[in-house]
């Protein structure tokens, strides 16, 4: 009986562990976003990405619904022959909603295009609506913009 409650309390606390630290939580599944983006790593992508269709990344004015129509795009940015983010994470912010949902608010810089001509250099503006899944914590929605430096 000892050894079923000794489990019970230790599985408690390992999930609870688990929420303890949701902007820690965001920041890391946002870490393993950015690294799966710059391998152009679509299977690693998916891992992090909820897989609902009610996934929403907002890009470039556009709403695109569901993660696997969102790797595909992102899969087309990939074709370029240059292609690398370096977040700004001195800059991030988190809000934590609750012990299962954050905002990770991080502007970061794109670096795009040939090795030839030069790659081109954007700033963007990126908030991840991150929560706690069964499966783990995942992103449930990307919302990005251009960054404006007036």
């Amino acid at each position: 009986m000892k050894s079923i409650v000794a489990t019970a309390v230790l599985a408690l606390a390992l999930t609870g562990a688990a929420h303890a630290d949701p902007a820690g939580e965001a920041r890391a599944l946002y870490d393993r976003f950015v690294a799966a983006e710059n391998a152009s790593d679509f299977e690693a992508v998916k891992t992090v990405l909820l897989d609902s269709p009610k996934f929403l990344w907002v890009t470039n004015g556009l709403s695109i619904w569901g993660r696997d129509p969102a790797i595909e795009r992102m899969a087309e940015y990939h074709k370029a022959e240059v292609w690398h983010i370096e977040p700004d994470y001195s800059k991030a912010v988190t809000v934590e909603v609750n012990s299962e949902t954050s905002f990770l608010h991080v502007p970061l810089e794109l670096e795009i295009g040939s090795k030839a001509d030069g790659p081109d250099h954007f700033r963007f503006l990126i908030s991840a609506l991150c929560v706690a899944t069964p499966q783990g914590w995942r992103i449930a929605a990307l919302f990005t913009t251009m960054e404006n430096r007036e």
